[in-house]
């Protein structure tokens, strides 16, 4: 048989939640406040109304080589330090207070580093009220008139409110002012506290429009503090006892039916106007555990949670007295929390203490972001993990706003000096971070089934009954003890009822008389008030029919109204998923429009490189076809004057070694003639022989003979014998020439002149001359070494270059030069006289050629 196990509680089970169930992101915004001197670095920049940008300081640059950069963060909303404390209420706080009459809970935090102006946004200051004051002046101008009595309300101190009625709650305000003991409740005949007397101007209070007349009122504020992981009381009343004071003591945490997380034994304060709501709040604020920092004078220890419940309950049918039914009781809170700064302890070099507070202050806040990003993982892929409320009591408190139990709004408040930039950074990232968590929109409560304008009828029946009696010359007011006196002294009087004798027959029916006069009466006065009442209630009903019409007709209005605020929502929504779509893209634009700015910088300045150095390179390949054409004609220049040397030399080497064989054959001759004399001499006997003269050379005497014809015909002179290597002029062909004579040159009237057919002259070369012609010649003079002025023809070919102009090509160079015929000359005529030896000096002596391509020179004769 097996062994039963232990037996376990089971679970409760959570609330079951649709999984079509309408979600809206955490609201966050920020407020930036103003530097505390106008000479600091500001590290913060409001670009527009909901984008800010954060640039590191100067030195933070310097230090870390730029690695920080520019980066925005988007808000739903940014206040920048000419906000208002008014502005912010509007936009950020009375939505959550129409939300909180209409019976919907409301979540709001401030955000930010130590000394970023949390305290300020929530509280405010004289002249300026925060949020908290001016949400509850907003609450109580809301609904003043339509509050419920004191103690009407009581909490049954499990996070629910009991209904007593107008007796016990009469019989409980009597109590409470009996006992002297007892702290009474704070009343609004009290002097208010000067330091936030003002706080509200009358010209900044505000209400709301839309309140449930049919029901009555009651507000109940609490106020704590999470210091230290612990939650303290701020409003209880510890018993003093100045020889052994007792440290407070910390509360827990519970979960009530309905799985909301609550304070046990929290002290909650029912407040009846916005002075006694003030003198509470203040209470608790003197008992708040603030420090002196390095960074804030007055910088907060702990987390303060300032909650605002409110209790309504609707009337009966009547529209007199509330419906003593718990079910119908709606209770509705604010969270108005003021969390303590983060900060650095290298920053406010805190110790002991404060060491520890700033460290359960960081770690509580990393809570916080830890189940920010784990409920944003488990939204956006899918997962289900388990979100770490319980690892602190700021989140376990508020778990169930982020289950869909009201609306959650943060403030991101942020010090825009330079010194709060990397704390600033962190706390932007978180913001970011926030934005994408979606929580459940929270759903309207149940609307009772009683006829709406109950209040407004039994008003309206009472004024119209005191009308009555006042045309009836009674009093007014209804209500009114005197008003029953006067009418049973209306009635008549009794007379007197005094039995003496047992056989009175008398007083009696005159008192029987006088009860059936007043009997009689009443009934008229009853049958007057019962036609009365019937005239009313048709009118009433009348006013009933017509006002269920006008609620059909405002309910039929209502629903489409809210079907076009649906559709202007999500239009909205989609406005702003499309804004930040439109600055993301803009921001991608002038990125890539930078880039693109830097790549055509960057292009044209290769292109201006690319271009210069195309430039550099005609202007090198021009040059370098110049050398080549300058080394062309320096090499064919000097090839050629080395071929006329080297015909020169051969041809005097051929000369010399005639010559030597010439004079070789003369010896043979003379010494064979010598050999046939002595042969003959020897044969004849004796005969004395003579010495033959010398034969003489050929060369002198065609030397002669030209000499000799020279001299037999003086009058017809013979032409110079031609150079075999003489070729005629260029210049007489019948291509067409530019001749350029420079006016520098001399006419020198000589016999033999350059005459070029089919020539252009010129005096300077133009395009227009060189273009028509295919030849160009250079008419140059110079004075040779002998004194004598020497004239050298410079010829070229003209072709076309690729940009379109003309060019000349050198190729060849001819010399014409005078000589004076009194001039010494090494070359003597035969006639003349001189020795064999200049002779053949004369002879031996190779041709000497004057141009560069071998051509004779021409001598005037």
């Amino acid at each position: 048989m097996q062994r039963p196990g232990k037996f376990r509680t089971p679970r409760r089970p959570g609330p079951k939640k649709a999984s079509n169930i309408e979600k809206d992101p955490v609201g966050v915004y920020c407020r930036i406040r103003p530097l505390g001197a106008e000479d600091e670095e500001c590290c913060i920049e409001m670009i527009s109304s909901s984008t800010i940008q954060l640039h590191a300081p100067d030195g933070l640059k310097a230090n870390r080589n730029g690695e920080y950069k520019e980066t925005q963060y988007s808000f739903k909303k940014v206040f920048g330090i000419n906000t208002t404390q008014m502005e912010l209420f509007e936009d950020v706080a009375k939505p959550l207070i129409e939300d909180l009459i209409h019976c919907k809970n409301g979540l709001l935090f401030t955000y930010g580093v130590t000394g970023s102006g949390k305290t300020f946004t929530m509280t405010g200051s004289p002249g300026e009220g925060g949020l908290l004051p001016r949400s509850l002046d907003m609450l109580f101008n809301s609904i003043g008139p339509f509050q419920a009595k004191r103690f009407v309300f009581r909490p049954d101190e499990k996070n629910g409110m009991e209904i007593q009625s107008q007796v016990d709650a009469l019989l409980e305000r009597q109590k409470r002012d009996s006992q002297q003991s007892v702290p009474k409740t704070p009343s609004s005949r009290h002097k208010v506290d000067p330091e936030f007397a003002d706080m509200i101007s009358s010209e900044e209070a505000c209400k709301s429009e839309n309140v449930d007349e049919d029901c009555c009122y009651s507000v109940f504020v609490s106020y704590i503090e999470i210091y230290n992981n612990y939650i303290y009381d701020l409003l209880e009343d510890a018993p003093l006892d100045p020889i052994r004071p007792k440290p407070p003591q910390s509360k827990i945490l519970r979960e009530d039916q309905n799985h909301n997380m609550y304070v046990a034994g929290c002290t909650e304060v029912e407040v009846k106007s916005t002075e006694e709501a003030f003198e509470v709040f203040w209470k608790g604020q003197k008992k708040r555990r603030i420090a002196n920092t390095q960074l804030n004078r007055e910088s907060s220890r702990s987390h303060s949670v300032f909650t605002v419940k409110l209790a309504q309950a609707p009337l009966d049918a009547d529209g007199d007295h509330i419906l003593q039914d718990k079910n119908q009781v709606n209770v509705s809170q604010l969270c108005l929390v003021d969390l303590a700064g983060s900060e650095r302890t290298n920053r406010t070099r805190a110790e002991g203490s404060r060491l520890r507070e700033a460290g359960n202050i960081n770690q509580s806040l990393m809570t916080l972001r830890t189940c920010m990003e784990v409920l944003r993982e488990n939204q956006m892929c899918g997962t289900n993990k388990m979100v770490p409320y319980r690892d602190s009591k700021v989140t376990h408190l508020f778990k169930n706003y982020f289950d869909g139990e009201g609306k959650v709004r943060m403030i991101v408040c942020v010090n825009p000096k330079a010194d709060d930039y990397e704390e600033t950074m962190l706390v932007m990232r978180f913001a970011e971070m926030t934005q994408e968590v979606e929580v459940a929109r929270p759903v309207d409560r149940p609307i009772c089934g009683l006829a709406a304008g109950r209040r407004h009828r039994n008003q309206a029946f009472r004024d119209e009954l005191s009308r009555r009696l006042e045309e009836r010359g009674g009093p007014s007011n209804a209500d009114d003890p005197l008003l029953v006196n006067q009418l049973i002294e209306s009635l008549p009087a009794l007379p007197p009822c005094e039995l003496v004798d047992p056989a009175d027959d008398q007083t009696l029916p005159r008192l029987i008389e006088v009860l059936e006069r007043r009997h009689r009466i009443r009934q008229m006065m009853t049958e007057q008030f019962n036609k009365t009442a019937n005239t009313l209630n048709s009118m009433l009903q009348q006013f009933d029919s017509q006002l269920n019409a006008k609620e059909t007709f405002l309910h039929d209005q209502q629903s489409k109204l809210s079907e076009k605020d649906k559709v202007i929502v999500n239009q909205r929504t989609e406005m702003e998923r499309l804004e930040k779509k439109s600055k993301t893209l803009e921001y991608k634009i002038d990125i890539l429009q930078k880039t693109t700015d830097m790549y055509e910088q960057d292009k044209r300045s290769l292109q201006q490189e690319l271009e210069t150095r195309e430039q550099r390179l005609q202007r090198e390949l021009s040059e370098r076809r110049r050398m080549e054409h300058r080394m062309q004609g320096m090499v064919t220049d000097t090839r050629l004057k080395w071929e006329k040397e080297c015909e020169r030399r051969v041809n005097a080497k051929q000369l010399e070694m005639q010559n030597k064989l010439w004079v070789k054959d003369e010896k043979l001759k003379q010494l064979k003639a010598i050999v046939t004399e002595s042969s003959s001499g020897g044969g004849s006997g004796g005969c004395t022989t003579e010495r033959p003269e010398k034969p003489e050379r050929p060369a002198r005497e065609r030397d002669h003979n030209i000499t000799q014809k020279r001299s037999a015909s003086p009058s017809r002179p013979t032409a110079p014998p031609v150079h075999p290597m003489h070729r005629r002029s260029h210049s007489a062909g019948g291509e067409k020439w530019v001749d350029h004579k420079p006016p520098s040159n001399l006419d020198l009237d000589t016999f033999m002149q350059p005459i070029i057919p089919n020539a252009i002259k010129v005096s300077t070369p133009n395009e227009k001359a060189l273009s028509k012609c295919q030849r160009y010649v250079l008419r140059h003079q110079e004075l040779a070494s002998d004194g004598e002025i020497e004239t050298k023809l410079i010829k070229g070919n003209v072709f076309k270059t690729r940009g379109g102009g003309q060019a000349v090509q050198f190729t060849d160079v001819e010399t014409l030069k005078q000589e004076c015929p009194t001039a010494p000359s090494r070359k003597r005529r035969s006639g003349s006289g001189e020795g064999p030896a200049q002779i053949e000096d004369i002879e031996n002596r190779a041709p000497v050629a004057s141009s560069s391509h071998g051509y004779q020179k021409r001598r005037k004769p």
